[in-house]
């Protein structure tokens, strides 16, 4: 077997594993996989943190549909909240796609570790959700607020997310954790969409692989949307945030070993 042939089987294995993980992180948390997705291409497919985050967007949407299949059989989906979110995204995912060819690649990956770290710290704090209430015209300019930054956080850094709607509708609108993850894997897939073609069309996916990791990922991602309806608030929290607490130290600390490759 020739050395090419070796490192296509490694990356092809490495594209399948990640795609398994960013689904079942889907599934559990409500989130697209960005997090587990963007720091593994960058430090496993070595991808500049452009191509990562464009990539992984990409790879976001078969996941989050089957995610959001398993939320909506189980009546974990507000439609009504989806929807002024996803206004919102859909426009900020339109102003994150441009900004990700302005930003400088270090720029772009100390944000993402710092958004990180915040979606951490809040989700060690005890959330006391019981359900929210009707919403208000305030209510709904807030969501479309929420949803704008969400989607320009997608649209720059391969986000989906969920790392802000969830934590938000749970703070601010005292949703139930388990609703406002499937309400977040609702918005995800038109940001995506949107994010992903403009992406596309400014050459920054690499569709190849975004395709074996989407796909990858959506078993993992049913299973995980099944956990979650049995799963504790507080333990989901936890686990969360642990993760991302993990992945956000990784990715500062790659940064700054690495600085001649992030201008």
């Amino acid at each position: 077997m020739t050395v090419q042939a070796t490192e296509t089987r490694s990356r092809l294995a490495i594209a399948l594993a990640v795609g398994l993980g960013a689904g079942l992180l889907s599934g559990l948390f409500g989130v697209g996989g960005g997090i587990l997705i963007v720091p593994a291409f960058v430090l496993l497919l070595k991808f500049d943190q452009r191509l990562a985050n464009g990539t992984s967007l990409g790879a976001v949407l078969p996941i989050s549909v089957a995610g959001l299949i398993t939320y909506w059989t189980q009546d974990n989906v507000d439609w009504f909240m989806a929807l002024w979110l996803a206004i919102g995204a859909l426009a900020g995912a339109v102003v994150g796609t441009k900004w990700i060819h302005i930003l400088p690649k270090k720029v772009l990956g100390n944000l993402f570790a710092v958004m990180l770290l915040i979606t951490a710290i809040r989700l060690f704090i005890p959330l006391n959700a019981d359900g929210r209430e009707a919403l208000t015209v305030f209510a709904a300019i807030a969501l479309v607020f929420i949803g704008f930054v969400t989607g320009t956080l997608a649209g720059l850094l391969g986000i989906g997310g969920g790392v802000v709607m969830v934590p938000a509708m749970s703070v601010f609108f005292s949703e139930l954790s388990v609703v406002a993850k499937g309400t977040s894997v609702a918005v995800i897939i038109p940001t995506s969409m949107m994010g992903t073609w403009r992406n596309w069309k400014a050459d920054n996916v690499d569709l190849r692989v975004a395709s074996i990791v989407g796909v990858s990922g959506i078993i993992s991602a049913i299973g995980g949307g099944i956990i979650a309806d049995q799963m504790s608030q507080d333990l989901s929290n936890v686990l969360f945030a642990s993760l991302v607490l993990i992945v956000a130290i990784r990715m500062v600390w790659d940064l700054q070993r690495n600085p001649d490759n992030n201008h």
